[in-house]
């Protein structure tokens, strides 16, 4: 059963000047390219932002916008060898909309081209019971790499990229159609209290 289209792009950054517009929107075109129905979750958007000092009516929008999302892809930066702290207060704020979902990851930054922040992110993906996907894209210094379009410049990065993407989409396209699946045949939620009493 196919199914597993609807992916939510969170940008990681809500810096001013922010490099992630323009990796998330060659992330989110070649997520189309390949079958997806991409739709952007920015931590900056006004009516999202809030969820930052815990306004409820912010975070009830964010669970609005990841309700029912067949998995999600994050596009963030590396800020001092980790996920920025907006980005964990946003994962943080919600639960169930996480629960069984796949996430893929793809960062940037210096020359560690934010592998850093991904891996501190599977940790606390698990903790919210996703899965993170193996294959992960990884982008150094993308100021040189993307024109203000989200384009790769040079014909070789580019190609190198779209390959790249190619296996991303592939493992994110099974596990969203996996887990689509296994949740109409049993939904994922919490356990009760007994459930493991022997």
């Amino acid at each position: 059963m196919t199914q597993g289209n609807r992916i939510v792009v969170i940008l990681g950054s809500i810096r001013e000047g922010r490099i992630n517009d323009r990796v998330a929107a060659w992330v989110s075109a070649q997520l189309s390219d390949h079958g997806f129905a991409p739709e952007i979750l920015d931590p900056a958007d006004p009516e999202i932002l809030p969820v930052q000092i815990g306004d409820k009516q912010a975070i009830k929008r964010l669970q609005e916008r990841m309700k029912g999302a067949d998995g999600f892809v994050i596009v963030t930066p590396e800020y001092n060898h980790a996920e920025p702290g907006h980005l964990k207060t946003l994962i943080d704020s919600v639960t169930a909309e996480w629960w069984a979902r796949p996430v893929g990851l793809i960062g940037y930054g210096g020359i560690s081209g934010g592998l850093r922040a991904i891996e501190a992110l599977r940790v606390i993906l698990a903790e919210l019971h996703t899965v993170t996907i193996r294959d992960t894209l990884s982008f150094a210094s993308p100021w040189r790499r993307f024109d203000e379009l989200g384009r790769i410049l040079d014909a070789d990065d580019r190609a190198a990229a779209e390959a790249a993407m190619a296996v991303f989409a592939h493992r994110l396209r099974w596990w969203t159609d996996s887990l689509a699946d296994a949740r109409i045949a049993r939904p994922y939620d919490r356990p009760e209290a007994g459930d493991f009493e022997v």
